[in-house]
């Protein structure tokens, strides 16, 4: 039986990302494990949420996580495992292919945004600018 690791941290991009996946997968047996990647917290939540109260809400994330990709990706006799993340991804994925064998590992998380440039300009527009300006400055 092929087995499939799946990261994933929203629904609706997972499901595009698996698509074709899925499709492939329902001609033969697979064995998906889904891991739910929550958002990271940043180091001074810590000053006003305990650790019990931020794994309780991981968990939580993860249960709605899974409740929204389980029933789509579960269709017919896939067999299904669920991980919350709680470490650095690619020693999870050891542990995961070590306990369920070799696997594929895909990661359907959606992409970060691209940060924004230090000191808040935009390389291009300020290029576009420099541009207009040269154009007016000619047409004089």
């Amino acid at each position: 039986m092929q087995s499939v690791i799946v990261y994933i941290d929203d629904a609706d991009h997972a499901r595009a990302v698996l698509a074709p996946l899925v499709a492939r997968a329902g001609a033969a047996p697979c064995r998906w494990i889904v891991v739910a990647c929550a958002p990271r917290m940043t180091h001074r939540i810590s000053k006003w949420v305990s650790h019990s109260a931020r794994e309780n809400w991981r968990a939580k994330w993860a249960d709605k996580l899974f409740a929204q990709v389980l029933p789509w990706l579960g269709r017919g006799s896939t067999d299904v495992t669920t991980v919350l993340a709680k470490g650095p991804l690619p020693e999870l994925a050891e542990q995961l292919q070590a306990t369920h064998g070799m696997a594929q590992v895909v990661d359907a998380r959606r992409p970060k945004a691209a940060p924004a440039p230090r000191g808040g300009h935009n390389p291009s527009s300020l290029l576009a600018g420099l541009s207009a300006l040269f154009v007016l400055a000619l047409a004089d």
